[in-house]
C-alpha cells in the first residue's frame, strides 16, 4: 500500500470536515439550527393527536420535516422551557358543561433528532385548557382553562415533569355577548419581562386580570386593582409585553382590534393608552383576531386576523407605547390562528389552521414590513400552534 505523506493527511481530513459541514447529517443540521414544532388541533368532536417538528435553517429560510415527534390529546398550544430540554403541551379537552376534564402534558427533547418523549401529564382544573407559558426561571408553568374560569401555575420537577397545581385562581362574571360571554374565559396569560406579573386576558368579561407571580412558590395573588377593563364586547383573547415591560397589547378576538395599555410593574397596574382596528378600513365581512407578538427588539407589533387571512403589522412608538398601522399581509392560506417570530427577529412563521399549511416570511428589521420566503409547508392535521426552540 502507498503511503502518503502527513500534508496529504491534513488536506484530506479537511476536505472531510468541508464536506460533513455543508451536507452534514440530519442529526447536526438538528443540533446546528433551530427546531420548530407545531400544535395540532380538532374542535369538529375529533381528537387530534400530532406533534410535528421541523428542522429551520436561518441561513439558508429552509424548513425541513421531521415528521409527526410527539403525540398527545389535542395538543393546541405549546410552550418550550427556558432551558430548550422540555416542551408542554395542553390536552385541549374535557366537560364543558362539568368544566373539568382538560389536561398539561410534559415532554423531554430530544436535541439529537426533535422528538419529544411524553414524561408525564397532570389535569388542569378546567375544560380546554388553551394557553400556557413557563416562567423565567423555569420553576412554573401558568395556565389558562378556557372552560371553568380558572388560571393556575404547576411546578416544574428538575426532570422537566410537572407536578400538581400549586396555585389556582378562578375568575366570575359575564359580558354582553350572549353567545361567547355567557361566562368567564380565560384565553391568554403572559409573564411580564421581570416576572412579577401575570397577566390574564379573558374572553368572557372583558378583562385582563392581573396577579402577582411568585417565582419562588408560584403563587397568583391579584394585584390593586385586580383587573384593567376593555370595552364590552372586545373579546380579549391573547396579549403580548415590550420587552421592557413598560406596555402590554392584547388582541381582542371579538372586535377585531388591538389595545395598547401602559404597564407599571411595581404597581402591578394597567391604563389603556389606545384600541385600533386590526383590519383595513374597506374590509366588511366577518373577522375574528387571534395571535398577537412584540419584535424581540420592541419595535413592531403583530396580529393575526382570521376571515382576512392576514398578519396586520404595527409600527411601537418606544416612548409613548401607541401603535401605527404599518400594512396587511396575506398569510396564504386560511384561519391564522398562530404565528411565532424566530428568536433573532428575521423570520415569522403563520400557522393557517383550515388550509393546513406553515407559511415563511422574512420581516425586515427597519421597516417591519414581511415578505413571503417561498416556503408553504402543507401538513396532514390542522396546525394551531407554533413555537421556536434552540
Amino acid at each position: 500500500m502507498k503511503m502518503i505523506s502527513r500534508r496529504q493527511l491534513l488536506l484530506l481530513l479537511g476536505f472531510a470536515f468541508l464536506v460533513r459541514t455543508a451536507f452534514g447529517s440530519e442529526e447536526t443540521s438538528v443540533r446546528s439550527g433551530l427546531l420548530v414544532y407545531v400544535g395540532t388541533a380538532s374542535y369538529t368532536g375529533q381528537v387530534s393527536k400530532s406533534i410535528f417538528a421541523f428542522r429551520f435553517n436561518p441561513q439558508t429560510a429552509q424548513l425541513g420535516p421531521l415528521g409527526v415527534v410527539g403525540e398527545a390529546d389535542n395538543p393546541g398550544f405549546l410552550a418550550i422551557h427556558p432551558n430548550q430540554r422540555y416542551l408542554y403541551a395542553v390536552n385541549e379537552t374535557g366537560n364543558q358543561v362539568a368544566q373539568n376534564g382538560g389536561a398539561i402534558s410534559a415532554f423531554a427533547i430530544d436535541s439529537k433528532t426533535g422528538k419529544l418523549k411524553l414524561l408525564n401529564k397532570v389535569p388542569s382544573h378546567g375544560a380546554h385548557p388553551c394557553y400556557l407559558t413557563v416562567d423565567k426561571t423555569g420553576k412554573y408553568v401558568v395556565v389558562a382553562n378556557y372552560f371553568g374560569g380558572t388560571v393556575e401555575s404547576f411546578p416544574v420537577r428538575e426532570n422537566g415533569q410537572l407536578g400538581e397545581a400549586v396555585s389556582v385562581v378562578k375568575h366570575s362574571g359575564s359580558s354582553v355577548n350572549k353567545e361567547r360571554q355567557e361566562a368567564p374565559h380565560p384565553h391568554g396569560v403572559r409573564l411580564s419581562p421581570d416576572n412579577g406579573l401575570a397577566v390574564a386576558a379573558d374572553l368572557g368579561i372583558d378583562k385582563l386580570m392581573v396577579y402577582r407571580f411568585g417565582s419562588k412558590d408560584g403563587s397568583l395573588t391579584s394585584s390593586n386593582p385586580p383587573f384593567a377593563e376593555l370595552p364590552p364586547g372586545s373579546g380579549p383573547r391573547h396579549l403580548a409585553f415590550s420587552p421592557n415591560g413598560k406596555f402590554v397589547y392584547v388582541v381582542n378576538e371579538l372586535k377585531s382590534s388591538v389595545s395598547a395599555f401602559s404597564c407599571d410593574p411595581a404597581a402591578g397596574t394597567l391604563r389603556l393608552l389606545h384600541t385600533i382596528s386590526t383590519l383595513p378600513k374597506d374590509f366588511k365581512s366577518e373577522n375574528s383576531g387571534a395571535e398577537i407578538e412584540v419584535s424581540p427588539l420592541g419595535k413592531a407589533l403583530y396580529v393575526s386576523n382570521r376571515g382576512h387571512d392576514s398578519i396586520a403589522v404595527f409600527s411601537i412608538d418606544a416612548t409613548k407605547g401607541t401603535l401605527t398601522p404599518v400594512e396587511h399581509v396575506s398569510t396564504q392560506g386560511k384561519t391564522p390562528r398562530n404565528f411565532a417570530i424566530d428568536p433573532s427577529g428575521s423570520f415569522l412563521i403563520a400557522t393557517n389552521q383550515d388550509s393546513q399549511n406553515l407559511v415563511l416570511f422574512r420581516i425586515d428589521n427597519k421597516t417591519a414590513r414581511l415578505s413571503p420566503t417561498g416556503q408553504v409547508v402543507k401538513i396532514a392535521s390542522a396546525p394551531v400552534c407554533v413555537v421556536f426552540a434552540r
